[in-house]
């Protein structure tokens, strides 16, 4: 697959079977990650890996929690407190692997460097069959001191990008998208 095709058939995936993602695969993917191009080439990124399915079903119970207690009625978010409040719903969408990206301190744009090297990640993944959903749900809690202490994250690292990887269950269809929004063109 080139990489056009890769940019036109990634999908958010939100269904995934229980077949888990080997080390190799998940070590050529963070090798992929760790291509994107980045400010002044600082690469400041850092990976954390989780492959335990129970853990990431105990966490999304906690994350949800986390979210409903922070939920203000006149948030952007609120729209999603019914979601939440789901036992049903799994913040991880019941993937097998969790990847967090973390910027290293005291550099130019890590928080930007960090999703570009999240896109390298999962256009990789979906080269080879794979599906990957970013967890924006996860990042407040995974910023909490305590939980970065549990995973071994240095304090001073700030998780930018969870994305979650795993063999999709079946097709995601494609998400209309607007057409470019062009400013200026001289």
């Amino acid at each position: 697959m080139d990489v056009m095709e890769a940019i036109y058939r990634r999908r958010s995936v939100r269904a995934y079977t229980d077949q888990p993602v080997d080390k190799a695969t998940v070590e050529a993917l963070i090798k992929a990650a760790t291509h994107a191009p980045s400010s002044m080439n600082e690469q400041p990124w850092a990976f954390a890996v989780i492959q335990e399915p129970r853990k990431l079903a105990s966490w999304s119970e906690r994350i949800k929690t986390h979210m409903l207690k922070r939920l203000k009625p006149d948030s952007p978010m609120a729209k999603y407190r019914k979601m939440l409040s789901s036992p049903d719903y799994d913040v991880f969408h019941r993937a097998g692997t969790l990847i967090i990206i973390c910027a290293r301190p005291d550099t130019h744009n890590g928080a930007e460097d960090c999703s570009l090297a999240a896109q390298n990640l999962m256009l990789a993944a979906c080269s080879m069959g794979l599906g990957t959903c970013p967890i924006g749900f996860a990042r407040l809690w995974l910023s909490q001191a305590r939980i970065k202490r549990s995973l071994g994250i240095p304090d001073v690292y700030v998780p930018v990008f969870p994305v979650v990887l795993g063999y999709p269950s079946g097709e995601t269809p494609p998400v209309p998208r607007r057409a470019p929004e062009i400013l200026l063109w001289q």
